[in-house]
């Protein structure tokens, strides 16, 4: 597997993003990203999609888009769109229509920021996804920087705490996708997760207080999708693009948060004696089934089946750990940084199915 680094959800000039492609890719090149996934509002724009080069390096911006029905009051229900290949915003006014359209393209549907709060400090409404009866979506975004900034600055002096100093910002998910994701999960479903930075690059003015929220650079150095491709990018973007999708419709990637540890190298499979299962794959349960885990660092570790935590240990960097019970199993990481606890990474599920003769084999 060739592991790449994927930053989405970016907003650029075409909506209310204050960053031109030009310079989105100069800032994704300076964070040594991989891949960029540019999704404007309503707008899938043509014409840019391709590697960037710059000083020996390359990264390749793909076009999205952000849908949602502007003219719902309020506003909900916004919609991760990649891989249509042509403007789907018209079909924004019905969510599972728009979902349908989606998939009939060929494309992946990701419902952005599901659960977050408003912002009245700054007249920032609360645009959760509500409309829970949709069905075909790939998966959620699962982490969306942010709606956290939204989450954590109740008061105006967490407010410019956050802003002008984001480092501190961030701690992990909205505990209330991570538990929507969870009953999916354990309900059969398989859905796949991002991690997305949801950047704007605002600028922030208040009486003699000036500030960009929060620049590219620091959005593309925090949460990212490590995805776990089965061949190299060539430099071709149709084979490349291929490449990147197939790991984002298969969940065969991981969120991070690489600001206070890298966490490029993290493994996560689970084996029996037929088979090696990887993020995003399944496996029938049998007897020897073993989770394997490995971290760039020691760190936090709890290994999840179905929505419920069946190991957890402080600090370690390796886990074997046998399993004897079908379900959906993921990882999640967490280290302290700049003296707090912060969720570090978060994978996607592997999916261990009943044996043979319908149990344990």
């Amino acid at each position: 597997m060739k592991e790449i680094l994927c930053n989405l959800h970016i907003h650029s000039t075409y909506s209310d993003g204050s960053g031109t492609y030009s310079s989105i890719a100069s800032a994704a090149l300076q964070a040594n990203v991989d891949v960029i996934i540019l999704t404007d509002h309503n707008v899938w724009v043509k014409g840019y999609e391709g590697y960037v080069q710059q000083n020996g390096q390359k990264v390749l911006a793909l076009t999205g888009e952000e849908v949602h029905n502007q003219d719902r009051e309020p506003q909900k229900n916004h919609l991760l769109v990649f891989g249509a290949e042509s403007e789907v915003a018209t079909y924004a006014s019905d969510p599972q229509q728009l979902i349908n359209e989606v998939a009939r393209r060929g494309g992946l549907a990701f419902l952005a920021h599901p659960d977050e709060m408003d912002l009245p400090i700054v007249h920032e409404d609360d645009i959760s996804w509500v409309d829970w009866q949709v069905k075909g979506f790939t998966g959620f975004e699962l982490w969306n920087q942010l709606s956290e900034l939204k989450t954590v600055s109740r008061t105006l002096p967490q407010l410019l705490t956050n802003v002008f100093f984001p480092e501190k910002m961030s701690v992990g998910p909205n505990p209330a996708t991570l538990a929507r994701w969870d009953q999916y999960l354990a309900a059969g479903q398989h859905l796949n997760a991002v991690g997305g930075v949801d950047a704007h690059a605002l600028h922030f003015n208040l009486g003699p207080l000036k500030k960009i929220i929060f620049p590219y650079e620091f959005h593309f150095s925090s949460i990212t999708n490590h995805l776990l491709l089965t061949e190299e990018l060539n430099g071709n973007l149709e084979h490349d693009k291929k490449l990147i999708y197939t790991a984002l419709r298969t969940g065969a990637s991981f969120v991070a948060y690489d600001l206070p540890a890298p966490s490029r190298g993290f493994s996560f499979t689970i084996s029996n004696d037929e088979a090696i299962a990887s993020l995003g794959e399944s496996l029938a349960l049998s007897r020897g089934a073993t989770v394997q885990v490995s971290l760039p660092a020691a760190a936090e570790l709890a290994l999840i089946r179905d929505g419920k935590t069946i190991y957890q240990s402080t600090a370690m960097d390796h886990l074997a750990y046998p399993i004897t019970e079908p379900g959906a199993y993921r990882v999640e990481a967490h280290l302290d940084f700049q003296g707090q606890r912060r969720g570090w990474i978060f994978s996607n599920p592997i999916y261990v199915m009943k044996g043979k003769n319908g149990g344990n084999q």
